[in-house]
């Protein structure tokens, strides 16, 4: 899936929220969503309500929505069968938002810089999507429910920081949610917010976020600004 974590010692580490910051997968949450409520004869939330706690875990996730009185457990399996479903059908399949292939490309060409992923999907999800858009081998570190607690626990981050050695001055975690950039934070490392997933703007602003993008090329510029390429300042 991805490359093996290795002990080097990268310069700077870039962290990346997947569901809403990599990969819209609005269509496929919310239809995933609606099918499992009615599967077990509950009325769906809305879409921005589901929406609004992707980066959860999926027990954690299930559980806020539909309250401490349903099976959490048959719905995670339920919400999980669905998924291999409508993966398969192309009017809900994932998408990488404008720009971002070519960003995570220009940044993996960089030596000095390790990409790594902290997200809510466990591993055999995330396994599906790294093999949908060709991810194999291009991050780092990947930080999953499997191996730390449910964001905005700052453990995702700080077991990337420790694997790749990178210092938190040195690391950037770059999400759409509002646990994102608590997590950040609370790993005392720079949180950046994207404007084109599912919290908006003054939301993360409030959460901690130092800057909020419009772009893939906006977080390009930014990124490199922050992280200037050999020859470049620095």
């Amino acid at each position: 899936m991805a490359a093996k974590e290795s002990s080097k010692r990268p310069t700077k580490l870039v962290i990346f929220d997947v569901d809403g910051t990599l990969v819209d997968s609005e269509a496929f949450i919310v239809e995933t969503q609606r099918r499992t409520f009615f599967a077990h004869g509950l009325t769906p939330p809305s879409a921005a309500q589901g929406l609004s706690l992707i980066g959860l875990s999926l027990p954690e996730w299930v559980a806020r929505l539909a309250g401490p009185d349903a099976p959490v457990d048959a719905m995670v399996g339920t919400y999980r069968r669905f998924m291999g479903t409508l993966r398969n059908d192309p009017q809900y399949r994932e998408v990488l938002y404008p720009g971002i292939g070519a960003l995570l490309a220009r940044l993996a060409a960089r030596r000095d810089i390790a990409l790594g992923l902290a997200t809510g999907h466990q591993m055999a999800s995330l396994g599906e999507l790294v093999s949908i858009f060709g991810w194999h081998g291009l991050f780092r570190t990947v930080q999953t429910p499997d191996t730390a607690p449910s964001k905005p626990d700052p453990g995702m981050i700080l077991n990337a920081m420790r694997v790749t050695g990178a210092a938190p001055a040195d690391t950037v975690m770059i999400g759409d949610s509002t646990f994102d950039m608590v997590m950040a934070r609370d790993a005392g490392v720079s949180a950046i917010g994207v404007s084109w997933g599912y919290n908006p703007p003054d939301v993360l602003y409030a959460a901690g976020a130092e800057r909020v993008v419009d772009s893939a090329e906006a977080l390009r510029f930014l990124l490199e600004a922050r992280f200037p390429p050999a020859g470049e300042g620095g």
